[in-house]
């Protein structure tokens, strides 16, 4: 059972920075999931379990989705938590809490997907909680948070401190205004210096990926995407990844084309092209900053069969590209129609069309039962794979920063 909680214990306090900007609703999922908890949680494998609601159901295969909650929790602040003051909104979806401990959902079509969507943390009002840490204090200049500060039953303190830039963040370590950087993917200078503990994670929620625009008059055929591919040196930039979908997923499909480095089948594919597509063999790749080291290799590796490059670097996604380099955050669930569907013009960055591939998104999203549902997807990522309207390289590398 929680309760508001009164600190009178001095605890350990440690001073963190991270790079980013952030609204006090938007914070990265790693505070956010301190300060609450959601009406699920995700297992190892990424499977709904059992959290604020201690079970739920679908009377009608997807479509409604009632949840039944723990009657035992209080909020930060001592008010008791009950349905009503769950302050989920999805927009579209009609909420009903027909008593202090159900909720439901009703959908406009079957989401399967649902149980795992509303594991993302849930708070009464600002960030009123009910997680073992509390907001202590918050500072917000503009519309983004500066500087947070949480607290747990114990008096420890975590006070998180966010820069613009990763140059920013860096020179406070060196200030001494943070003790502790987190979320680097370059820990340069900080690997060098022997007063340091530099910890290294790989995410493997998020791939390193090579968007193509399948509309593109020379990048529309999945040859030559899949020469590109082959003339990457994958293996030498980080935790290989395959797939569009966690190797942590229940839905993970190992068995897919991984397109390991080949610069012989790439090139013998690039000198087997017909005399106008050579003339044209001249891609642009945009990158954020982050990644322009790895977009250089890219470029050499491209080089090599044959095939010259241009880099650009862009802040945001490009409405008008070639290739695009960027970080994928995997979704929770395998499901993925808003990115690959045909009919999605926002998010399907490679302006993707395949009518088998909509088929098993529709399918995927629609289906109740487990075993179904996770062979459906083996599928997409088959075909998808197979397809290629993008590249799938590496996991991140993401290192902490410490004081010894």
């Amino acid at each position: 059972m929680r309760f508001a909680t009164a600190y009178f214990f001095k605890g350990t306090n440690e001073r963190i920075g991270l790079t980013g900007r952030y609204h006090s609703t938007e914070l990265p999922d790693f505070i956010l999931d301190l300060i609450s908890d959601g009406l699920t949680n995700l297992d190892s494998n990424l499977l709904p379990q059992p959290s604020i609601s201690s079970s739920w159901e679908t009377p009608d295969k997807g479509k409604t989705w009632t949840f039944n909650i723990n009657n035992e929790l209080f909020w930060h602040d001592g008010i008791p938590l009950r349905s009503t003051n769950i302050n989920y909104d999805f927009g579209d979806v009609e909420i009903e809490t027909p008593d202090d401990y159900t909720i439901s959902f009703k959908l406009q079509n079957p989401y399967t997907p649902f149980p795992a969507f509303v594991s993302k943390p849930i708070f009464s009002k600002g960030l009123v909680g009910i997680g073992n840490w509390t907001v202590d204090k918050i500072s917000v200049v503009g519309s983004f948070v500066q500087e947070i500060t949480l607290v747990n039953a114990q008096g420890d303190k975590k006070v998180y401190k966010f820069f613009p830039t990763t140059n920013r963040t860096k020179l406070s370590f060196k200030l001494g205004e943070v003790d502790k950087i987190v979320n680097l993917l370059n820990p340069s200078p900080f690997d060098t210096w022997n007063t340091t503990e530099i910890e290294k994670n790989t995410n493997k929620n998020q791939v390193v990926t090579l968007f193509y625009n399948t509309q593109d008059k020379l990048l529309s055929d999945k040859s030559i995407r899949q020469a590109l591919t082959y003339a990457i040196n994958k293996e030498a930039l980080g935790a290989r990844a395959i797939s569009p979908i966690s190797p942590s997923s229940w839905a993970y499909n190992p068995q897919v084309k991984d397109y390991s480095h080949d610069l012989d089948k790439a090139k013998k594919t690039i000198d087997e092209l017909p005399g106008e597509l050579k003339e044209v063999l001249n891609i642009h790749l945009i990158t954020s900053p982050a990644l322009l080291d790895v977009a250089e290799e890219i470029s050499n590796d491209w080089q090599k069969i044959g095939i010259n490059s241009q880099i650009l670097v862009s802040s945001i996604i490009p409405n008008d590209f070639q290739t695009y380099l960027t970080i994928f955050d995997i979704p929770v669930d395998p499901d993925q129609y808003s990115i690959w569907h045909s009919t999605q013009v926002v998010n399907n960055i490679s302006k993707y069309k395949n009518d088998r591939i909509d088929k098993l998104l529709e399918d995927g999203r629609a289906t109740l039962e487990y075993k179904e549902r996770k062979r459906i997807y083996l599928d997409f990522q088959r075909f998808l794979l197979e397809d290629l309207p993008a590249a799938f390289l590496y996991h991140p590398d993401y290192f902490t920063v410490s004081r010894k």
